[in-house]
């Protein structure tokens, strides 16, 4: 076997083992200690967070950031991957802190150079892109984080009612529109609650709280219609190119009854807390949408086009 086979193969072992002693991995390898030393040398040498244990029942152990072994991508999924990790780069927030941007570097780094001058050609031509929403990345780790290691967690949340105690247990994280959300198990409310993550002022772990497995076996795909207190039904009138606009909209365009003459309506429940956030959202379509309900979104649009009327006077 090659050095650099055996050195890949030596990567996901160690990976695999988590701990381990020179004299185990000389033997399943075939080779003496020596060899196997300098062998793990090496690959600390190559940024393998590998560090020693003594006394008895040393060895060696890997530190919680592990490193992954070498994979192989042809050009097409190296470019789709790069675009992938790159569409990250315009969420204003991620709950990887700097993951994503040195994953990315070091991704594109090491690509060959004429795979880098397609790619080059196509950036800031191809884009995902996500309105920018200031929020705090340690809330968002915290969450995720509860996600992997099934914890619940104490959360400060702002609502239209003023600021309050949850203690939660996150099911996921998801972004719309540059908002993260997160579905989470209410033990407060006994409910399912869906909690907007701008709107959280503190998070911190809570081992305390004992979780709920049926909870936790849950998935995002598992989450009905999420509901965070009183829903209202919302109604938008669309001209025909209202509907042009919006059907290929993520948020609203699921939601719209077209009529024969092309023209349609949007009919769907949302949050209270969120009558001006759905009011401002159809603000942007001008004459081509009309709010019929909540009354509190159609004043709340007149208002603003009274506060418009008088600047321009």
């Amino acid at each position: 076997m090659q050095k650099s086979q055996r050195l890949i193969q030596l990567m996901m072992m160690i990976n695999a083992k988590k701990s381990f002693t020179v004299k185990e991995l000389a033997d399943e390898f075939g080779l003496s200690v020596r060899t196997l030393s300098r062998d793990l040398d090496e690959l600390s040498g190559l940024g393998v967070p590998i560090y020693s244990v003594q006394g008895r029942g040393g060895g060696y152990r890997l530190l919680q950031e592990r490193m992954l072994p070498p994979i192989s991508f042809t050009e097409s999924e190296a470019t789709a991957i790069f675009f992938a990790c790159q569409s990250l780069s315009y969420f204003s927030t991620l709950p990887f802190g700097d993951g994503a941007a040195t994953a990315l570097h070091k991704f594109y780094h090491y690509l060959p150079a004429d795979t880098k001058e397609q790619i080059d050609r196509l950036k800031d031509r191809v884009m995902i892109h996500s309105p920018f929403r200031a929020m705090s990345t340690e809330i968002l780790q915290t969450l995720m984080e509860a996600v992997m290691v099934r914890q619940a967690v104490t959360i400060s949340y702002r609502s239209s009612a003023g600021s309050s105690q949850r203690h939660i247990q996150p099911i996921g994280l998801y972004a719309s529109s540059g908002y993260w959300y997160c579905p989470a198990y209410c033990f407060t409310q006994e409910d399912i609650r869906q909690f907007r993550v701008d709107r959280i002022l503190a998070a911190s772990p809570n081992a305390s709280i004992a979780i709920r497995e049926d909870i936790a076996n849950q998935t995002l795909r598992d989450i009905p219609e999420n509901r965070d207190g009183e829903m209202k039904p919302f109604e938008v009138q669309l001209t025909s190119k209202g509907v042009w606009l919006l059907e290929t909209d993520t948020r609203l365009g699921p939601h719209i009854h077209k009529y024969k003459d092309g023209s349609g309506v949007v009919q769907l429940e949302i949050p209270a807390n969120d009558v001006i956030f759905y009011s401002d959202y159809v603000w942007r379509l001008g004459e081509e949408a009309t709010i019929l309900s909540p009354a509190e979104a159609v004043q709340w649009t007149r208002e603003k086009i009274e506060s418009m009327r008088l600047r321009y006077t």
